[in-house]
């Protein structure tokens, strides 16, 4: 059994701080090269004597105003990227599809030319965050529509008011289940979700107070398994899969979505990926049995004459 942590997976307390730091990361960028401007200027004025002409000033002011200009756009394109999440998100609350129109006159607006790039950066959030995907189902109308990962029946939103999809949660959970081994203790789970800023005990603005959630709600959803670790004293507990986990969730699908996560393939993780691929033909070998009866009983249903 390999020890694989998907502790690098992104969360919605992590957003803010990839935010931060991509705004340290601009603000060093824009001090550098305004540096390197002022020291291209100083050298001009020795090579000149001291003097500098004005053609040569204004060359240099434009110079150092274009890498502001660009990092200045880039700060509006993840404000638009933001609100586009908040638009999604009350779509999906809604159970409402929506437009490439309804983003551009809602959100994007004088971004229109920037738009793919907005949507394609949403589109990667709401998927690590939320667990949802964004898909365009009328090519010729460009509209789109959000969906569960991993085709959940699951929409996330039972157990809170707000309605703030928690199905990306769930998914990094059996993920970490998965990757363990099918078993993970509950000091395994926590140790992953603590690196994503998410502490039992502590409220989350996504995901509410997450120890009831991980070991109430989505126990009574039947999606995890909480129990106490056989012949642990003091009391220990683990988590496992739940039956309707099993039922639903594609272990491949999972694991391409981890992988995914890890910049890799599936076959990076070989242990994993052979038992991704037997659960693949008992999920084909199932769909056959089901259809086989199901045709079975209707050619019966045809055959059977009333004796009146």
């Amino acid at each position: 059994m390999e020890d694989v942590s998907i502790s690098g997976t992104p969360s919605s307390s992590q957003c803010p701080q990839s935010a931060s730091f991509s705004s340290t990361v601009t603000t060093g960028t824009s001090l550098s090269r305004s540096t390197e401007g002022s020291s291209i200027q100083e050298e001009m004025e020795k090579s000149d004597g001291g003097s500098t002409s004005q053609e040569e000033m204004e060359q240099s002011s434009t110079l150092q105003s274009l890498p502001d200009l660009e990092n200045l756009h880039i700060d509006l394109l993840d404000e638009k990227v933001e609100l586009l999440i908040n638009f999604l998100l009350q779509k999906y609350q809604m159970r409402e599809p929506v437009t490439k129109a309804d983003m551009i006159g809602n959100v994007v607006k004088e971004y229109k030319d920037d738009f793919l790039e907005i949507l394609r950066s949403a589109s990667e959030r709401m998927e690590l965050v939320f667990g949802l995907d964004v898909k365009e189902v009328d090519p010729i109308n460009h509209s789109y529509t959000l969906a569960n990962k991993l085709d959940l029946t699951y929409n996330g939103m039972l157990s809170d008011q707000q309605g703030m999809p928690k199905t990306g949660l769930l998914i990094i959970i059996l993920g970490v289940i998965f990757m363990k081994g099918n078993c993970a203790t509950e000091e395994e789970v926590w140790k992953v979700l603590n690196m994503m800023d998410i502490y039992s005990g502590r409220k989350h603005f996504i995901f509410g107070e997450p120890r009831r959630l991980i070991t109430s709600d989505l126990v009574m959803e039947k999606y995890l398994e909480y129990q106490q670790v056989p012949t642990s004293d003091p009391p220990r507990y683990e988590f496992l899969w739940g039956p309707r986990a099993y039922a639903e969730v594609s272990k491949m699908k999972l694991l391409e979505f981890l992988a995914k996560i890890h910049g890799t393939n599936p076959k990076s993780f070989p242990s994993q990926y052979e038992e991704a691929l037997r659960d693949e033909e008992e999920r084909a070998r199932a769909r056959i049995e089901a259809t086989a009866g199901t045709s079975a009983m209707a050619s019966a249903s045809s055959g059977f004459s009333h004796p009146y």
